[in-house]
């Protein structure tokens, strides 16, 4: 069989673009550096980590001063843009048990808007610290992305907890609708979104800055992974059913920039992902998806690095064999005791009389209430529209 990787490269042919059902990426033979998908087997993607797992300290020190140099050049992110100097839109606070919510907005770039929720402790003490989440999102056939029900739930939980949490919108979900979601840059774009958005939370009075975390789901986790790694702000991660050996990514938000390979050098997500140690980390996996063999492929590489810095018990998997690609109950399940041993949240502030995390005081909203451009808060004059419009500006 040949193998679609080597085909790709090697091809001098104008093959335009060729699907690989049943997934939904596009493979581009004019793109040789672009590793989308499932660029390596599954056998390739566990023998490339068994080939560059690092003997030492010192080697991993030098492989991931690498890794972060090609990820920030492939990105064309070696220099951060200036960030807008504009205020955040806030409006709409609504209070529940145990927490509040606020629709928000503010610039990433000249023109264009992060758009999200922060949901809060209903009643923050005077002079105390509390943690900050950042919650990304997966992609989802709907584009329902932070207004679905595992993300209010997850979001709510947390700020119940005692954190202050912002989720927003991938490119093209919910409120940020200036430009399609697979737009040729949007890896650069949503990264640049990430680190406003991590702005912004540390810019809220009270939140710690020593206990910031960020998690998502699918797409979301590779948002996770790859602001961890780096932006050193992040002092606790999660993604969630996405770090894989073989798999890296199905869509432009993901692969659609040269992170992973340049020239004859290459890595994978699991190493990425391994840039966040020595920093707390639990790795979500299902048995359904890319993430199945990470208790005996990525989960043992990765632990293997924080080991070199002997803190390879701030690294953990919770592996769910019967679970499908999602954020649902049995993950949040293992979110939420991670989280409050490394950020000190409350779990009694969850649990019900039996002693079970209780999700049930989430009020679920509509999309509706949880927007934040309407007729009474229009999107801003100057903001870009179209994709044509936002890629100029990238």
């Amino acid at each position: 069989m040949i193998n679609r990787r080597h085909f790709l490269q090697s091809s001098s042919l104008a093959l335009g673009a060729l699907s690989f059902s049943p997934s939904s990426w596009t493979w581009a033979g004019d793109e040789p550096e672009l590793c989308r998908g499932g660029y390596f087997t599954e056998a390739e993607g566990k023998a490339f980590l068994e080939q560059h797992k690092p003997q030492n300290l010192k080697a991993w020190n030098k492989r991931s001063d690498q890794i972060r140099k090609q990820i920030k050049a492939g990105m064309e992110l070696n220099k951060m843009p200036i960030a807008p100097k504009s205020t955040p839109i806030i409006h709409s606070k609504k209070e529940y048990n145990g927490y509040t919510i606020e629709n928000v907005a503010f610039e990433s770039i000249p023109g264009f808007y992060v758009t999200g929720n922060l949901y809060r402790p209903a009643e923050l003490v005077a002079g105390k610290s509390y943690p900050g989440i950042l919650c990304t999102h997966g992609h989802d056939g709907a584009a329902e992305g932070r207004f679905r029900e595992q993300t209010q739930r997850r979001c709510a939980t947390l700020a119940r907890m005692g954190a202050i949490v912002f989720t927003y919108d991938m490119l093209g979900y919910g409120d940020a609708q200036q430009c399609s979601h697979n737009i040729k840059k949007s890896l650069k774009l949503q990264t640049i979104n990430g680190t406003r958005a991590l702005d912004f939370l540390l810019s809220l009075p009270q939140v710690d800055p020593e206990r910031i975390a960020m998690t998502g789901e699918s797409g979301g986790g590779t948002q996770t992974f790859l602001l961890a790694a780096i932006d050193s702000r992040i002092k606790v991660a999660v993604p969630c059913v996405m770090v894989s050996a073989h798999f890296f990514g199905g869509c432009n938000c993901e692969s659609g920039m040269p992170i992973h390979k340049k020239g004859d050098y290459q890595t994978n997500n699991v190493e990425i992902a391994a840039l966040t140690a020595p920093r707390p980390m639990l790795l979500i996996s299902d048995g359904a998806d890319w993430t199945k063999n990470t208790p005996q492929v990525e989960f043992p590489f990765i632990q293997h690095i924080y080991s070199l810095y002997q803190k390879d018990t701030l690294v953990e998997n919770v592996h769910l064999a019967k679970d499908v690609h999602d954020y649902g109950i049995n993950k949040r399940l293992a979110l939420y005791p991670f989280l409050a041993k490394h950020l000190n949240l409350d779990m009694s502030l969850i649990l019900n009389k039996k002693g079970e995390v209780d999700e049930n005081k989430s009020v679920i909203l509509t999309n509706q209430e949880l927007r934040v451009f309407n007729a009474q808060h229009p999107l801003p004059s100057n903001a870009l529209q179209g994709d044509d419009a936002v890629m100029a500006v990238l």
